[in-house]
């Protein structure tokens, strides 16, 4: 089997978001030819004009740097919102039609695949058994209609992350089985995963093998064929760098993780570094812990 590393370009957000910025470091200081582009670097929500702009000086220094952007992702402005699971019909509606605008803008960088986060349920909703049924009925049936959005844009699949909260599904092992196995019944193009390995700290677990990540790699990992890779103490959705201070607590080991992956059964898996930092931390750092994680993972790779 085989294993690439790349990183998501999150740490771009508000600090490198200028194309030639980010790609370079990328490509220069990060020496990482393969990433996952975030959506917070660009909304697709954003008009079309100004968009095609950006993507157009993005996908030439792509060329010049020779680093291809395999997949793009919802980032931390999207997993503030409710989005497919909001309360509201029409809020639902809004969020379809920017996940519309998300597939279209990832066929335009040339991406292979796009999705993320897909939305959260109400506490209401949530304790209401009849209102949590219908809403992830219709979250099923949007994917359903997203994946023909998806084929009509030439896109290979769409990605759905497990969460760390038991209203943001899916976020137990079998239920990721349950709702991978509908959502394909009928999807246009398939849907697979993007497992994170720091979302296993779910509060609510009911046994151990839900917060235990190489357990998550072993039974889903041939399902996922990106994973976001953090350092993580396992309480929290930390994701933190790959440094000496945060691998001293952390509960992320590369060979684990490889290990649990050929486990899986999976043939190619892009490891995608996605280290968030506060954004008060200085910008020269971001990139030095970064490039350190990098280097982490080049060790084992």
């Amino acid at each position: 089997m085989s294993f690439i590393l790349g990183v998501n370009n999150c740490w771009a957000a508000k600090r490198f978001v200028e194309p030639e910025e980010w790609i370079k470091i990328a490509a220069t200081e990060l020496e990482v030819s393969y990433v996952q582009f975030s959506f917070d670097v660009l909304d697709p929500g954003v008009d079309t004009p100004a968009i095609d702009r950006i993507i157009s000086r993005t996908l030439d220094y792509c060329s010049d740097y020779g680093v291809k952007i395999h997949s793009c992702f919802t980032g931390l402005a999207a997993y503030s919102y409710n989005l497919l699971l909001h309360p509201d019909s029409v809020m639902r509606q809004k969020a379809t039609e920017w996940y519309e605008k998300a597939l279209t803008l990832a066929a335009k960088l040339k991406a292979e695949a796009a999705g993320g986060f897909l939305g959260a349920f109400s506490v209401r909703d949530f304790r209401n058994e009849e209102r949590r049924h219908l809403l992830l009925s219709s979250l099923i049936e949007t994917l359903k209609y997203l994946s023909q959005v998806g084929k009509k844009h030439g896109l290979k699949y769409l990605l759905w992350e497990p969460m760390p909260i038991s209203r943001e599904p899916p976020a137990t092992i079998e239920e990721a089985k349950d709702l991978l196995s509908q959502v394909n019944e009928e999807s246009a193009i398939p849907i697979k995963l993007c497992l994170d390995v720091g979302h296993v700290c779910n509060p609510h677990a009911k046994d151990a093998m839900n917060r235990d990540p190489y357990m998550w790699l072993k039974f889903l990992g041939k399902d996922s064929p990106c994973i976001h890779i953090q350092q993580t103490d396992g309480k929290a959705d930390r994701h933190w760098p790959f440094t000496e201070e945060y691998n001293k607590v952390g509960i992320i080991e590369g060979e684990k993780v490889l290990s649990a992956l050929r486990e899986s059964g999976t043939d190619l898996v892009y490891l995608f570094l996605e280290v968030i930092h506060p954004f008060e931390y200085p910008d020269g750092q971001v990139i030095k812990e970064i490039k350190a994680s990098v280097n982490y993972w080049k060790s084992y790779l």
